[in-house]
């Protein structure tokens, strides 16, 4: 059974930086690829980032270009996104997910954390 934890969310203030963390169990970590989504209150579910099995190539949602990373680590199972310069449109509760598709789109993973709040102070 596939399980993904994330962690590593919390408050800061506008300007500051996170690194969120998701810890993969339950299937082979470095034949999926990963992602990152975030959900705003009254907003739908949006992409963020991900990033191939082996690493070597990423995209970003055009909100987050030049401020975020996402990386991973095959030999710990988890996934990494880096976020500075963080705005209060920034708040969201952050999901990481995994899958067979390196892709943009929601449908194209199949395991989902269960999310982990960033909140962004003014």
């Amino acid at each position: 059974q596939v399980q993904l934890v994330e962690s590593g969310g919390g408050l800061v203030q506008a300007g500051g930086s996170l690194r969120l963390s998701c810890a993969a169990s339950g299937r082979t970590f470095s034949y999926f690829a990963m992602s990152w989504f975030r959900q705003a209150p009254g907003k739908e579910r949006e992409f963020v980032a991900a990033i191939t099995r082996s690493g070597g190539n990423t995209v970003y949602a055009d909100s987050v270009k030049g401020r975020f990373t996402i990386s991973r680590d095959n030999t710990k199972n988890t996934v990494y996104l880096q976020m500075n310069s963080l705005n209060t449109e920034d708040t969201a509760v952050y999901y990481c997910a995994s899958g067979r598709i390196y892709s943009v789109y929601r449908n194209s993973y199949d395991a989902w954390g269960q999310g982990t709040q960033v909140t962004v102070s003014s």
